[in-house]
This record gives C-alpha cells, sequence and structure tokens, in this order.
C-alpha cells in the first residue's frame, strides 16, 4: 500500500507501507546506525518519535528477545530506505516483517532516506507524519500544525515502572529513577555486583533516602517530557546526599536541577562514532548517543564546584560533568557496554565513587 512521509515544511516523500496502516506523527530523527534497529525501536527514549534509519538496508538479521530494550515498541513511526526479504542470523527467533505488525509500528519502506537526511541536516529536525490514509498536502500540513499546538501529555507514567522493581543480589544497593531504563543498562549494572532498585519517576526524594541507597541513577528517557519538572525538583533535593550519576536525559535533568538550562540542538546526536574529549587529559573517547537537547554551557559556567570534563569533538557541545565535592556525574552519552560481558567506563566510575562513600 502506498504510505506518504510529509515534514512540518512542506517536504514529503513518498514510500510503501509495511504491513501497517494508518497516520503516526511526532518528531523526525535521524540515526545513523549500521546495525541495532530493534534496540533502538524498543528503547523509551524514542517514545512518540519517527524514526529515519540512515543505513539503506533494514531487517537482514532479523528479530532476537534477547535483543529488546524493553517490553514494546515506543515509535510513533519508522521510515527506512529498503527492507531486507531474507534474515540470517543463528540468534534470530523471526522476521523483521513480523517484529512490525505485531508491534504494530507503522512503517514506511522504499523512501529515500539519503535525501530525507540531507535535507533534515540542512533545516534540522522537524515534526512530521506518516500517513496511508491521505495524500493531499494540505490536509496533512494541518493536522502537523494541529498536533503542535495541541499540549502534550507526559509519556513518563507510561514509560516508567508503576511500583519499586528489585533487581540482582548485590550487596551494594543502589536507587534507579526509571524515565526510561534499558534492558541492556540493567543487566551492566548487575554485573557489577550491584542490588537495583528501580522506582517509579516520581518518586520523592525523601522516599528515596528512606531506602539508604548508596547512590541514584537517573536514567535516560524523553527529551522535553513535561512530566521531568517534578523529577528535577525531586532531583534537586538530593544533590550532595549521595552520589548521583545522570545518563543522557537524566544528564540533563541533573544539571537543570543544579540551576543550569537545556537547549535544542539544530539536528541532535543519534547514532554512534560520536568522539568526545576531556580538556584536562589529551584523551579521546568514542561514544553511543541518542539525544536532541543538549546543557547550555554558558548556564552551567555559573554552578560551583562542577568541572565540564567531556566535549563532542566535532560542535564542543557538553557531553560530561563531574563533580567530586558534590558527588556527581553527568554523561549526555549513553553508558553502552563496550563488548561482550563489559561494563561501559562511566558506570565502573560511578561505582568507584560509591565506595568512597
Amino acid at each position: 500500500m502506498k504510505a506518504i512521509l510529509m515534514l512540518e515544511d512542506g517536504k514529503s516523500f513518498s514510500g510503501e507501507a509495511l504491513n501497517v496502516n494508518g497516520e503516526g506523527m511526532g518528531e523526525v530523527i535521524l540515526n545513523t546506525t549500521v546495525v541495532g534497529y530493534q534496540e533502538m525501536m524498543t528503547d523509551p527514549a524514542n517514545s512518540g518519535k519517527i524514526l529515519v534509519l540512515t543505513y539503506p538496508l533494514i531487517g537482514n538479521y532479523g528479530i532476537a528477545p534477547k535483543f529488546q530494550e524493553s517490553s514494546k515498541v515506543w515509535l510513533s513511526g519508522l521510515v527506512i530506505k529498503e527492507k531486507s526479504n531474507i534474515f540470517s542470523n543463528w540468534q534470530a527467533k523471526g522476521s523483521f516483517d513480523d517484529f512490525v505488525k505485531e508491534n504494530n509500528l507503522l512503517t514506511i519502506t522504499e523512501v529515500d532516506t539519503r535525501t530525507l537526511a540531507v535535507h533534515l541536516r540542512q533545516r534540522g529536525q522537524m515534526t512530521g507524519i506518516i500517513s496511508t490514509e491521505s495524500f493531499d498536502i494540505k490536509e496533512l500540513l494541518a493536522k502537523i500544525s494541529a498536533f503542535r499546538k495541541k499540549a502534550q501529555s507526559s509519556l513518563l507514567p507510561q514509560i516508567s515502572v508503576q511500583k519499586p522493581t528489585h533487581f540482582g543480589k548485590g550487596r551494594t544497593k543502589i536507587a534507579v529513577l526509571d524515565l526510561g531504563i534499558t534492558n541492556s543498562l540493567i543487566r551492566q549494572l548487575e554485573r557489577l555486583g550491584l542490588s537495583l532498585s528501580i522506582l517509579p519517576y516520581n518518586t520523592p526524594a525523601k522516599e528515596i533516602l528512606r531506602l539508604k541507597p548508596k547512590g541514584l541513577i537517573i536514567s535516560s528517557g524523553p527529551e522535553e517530557d513535561i512530566g521531568l519538572k517534578e523529577v528535577t525538583q525531586n532531583v534537586r533535593a538530593l544533590i550532595n546526599k549521595l552520589p548521583i550519576l545522570g545518563i543522557s536525559c537524566g544528564h540533563q535533568v541533573l544539571c537543570r536541577a543544579l540551576g543550569a538550562k537545556v537547549i535544542k540542538m539544530k539536528l541532535g546526536h543519534h547514532g554512534v562514532n560520536y568522539p568526545i574529549h576531556n580538556p584536562a587529559s589529551y584523551k579521546g573517547e568514542i561514544t553511543v548517543q541518542n539525544h536532541s537537547y543538549v546543557v547550555d554551557v554558558e548556564s552551567l559556567a555559573d554552578v560551583k564546584h562542577v568541572t565540564m570534563t567531556g566535549f563532542h569533538l566535532n560542535d564542543r557541545t557538553l557531553e560530561e560533568i563531574e563533580s567530586k565535592k558534590l558527588k556527581i556525574l553527568g554523561i549526555q552519552y549513553l553508558a553502552v557496554s563496550p563488548g561482550f560481558n563489559e561494563v561501559n567506563n562511566a558506570l565502573i566510575k560511578f561505582l568507584k565513587m560509591l565506595t568512597k562513600e
């Protein structure tokens, strides 16, 4: 069935619907990763987004339950160039086609994603709509306009755990504010021998302290969700009370709690192989990133006892902060495992911060 992707600036791209019909709206973001489509589709941080995969062939290694980052697909829509007709992977349990259908994910294929990527890089991220029901430009633009004007409700009540959930049997207990924690992060934390209490996003500061955790992690999640205001207020009351690690969106919450501002980028960082460096060490690191917003450096410069320890090498955006006095660590990049059964250095660094308590 025919389908169309319409952007808010009037640019459109035609294609074919894959198994699912209907309409889906959201901010259109690019991801340049070669592999990991299942992880991206099930990452709560992408909730409500229309995801464009720039790698031209999708589905060639199928779908495996072990690669789920959460229990469901959170996207409003998916845009790809070409769907593989076969899949070959010893871990695969099903096809990309079946996964899309089972999760009712509106997907448009046969799209010129190269031209689409260039357009978004020139014009910036914007709202779009995928439709198999209407191809009238004025009607689609009107729907996008109405969507942008509509007051958006918080996604966090759907994404976050409804009640405290516990993982791991380690002796060191930490609390995790669940803004959209991924399964891969849970596995790394368990591998470090930690006992996890995963808490609803709006858990008050007093309740967190009552649990007597050795530290707190604020997970990644959807940026600029209106529910983050409440999270920021709760986190502000915890600063200097226990060690805190903020990851991606959690990093932005932490910086807001410190008094800094968060600003939107023209085109976010969504993909792998993003280089960052620490100005004090001349050392570089390659990271995985998934964010459309970034902490404003000037506003953070006025915050006492906080050091900016990581910058993006290409555009100089802030990627990491640290404060030994306040016992905080914030990373804008994702704390992904660097290899099989390995743990991200930022998590190891946070663990060392806990052991100094």
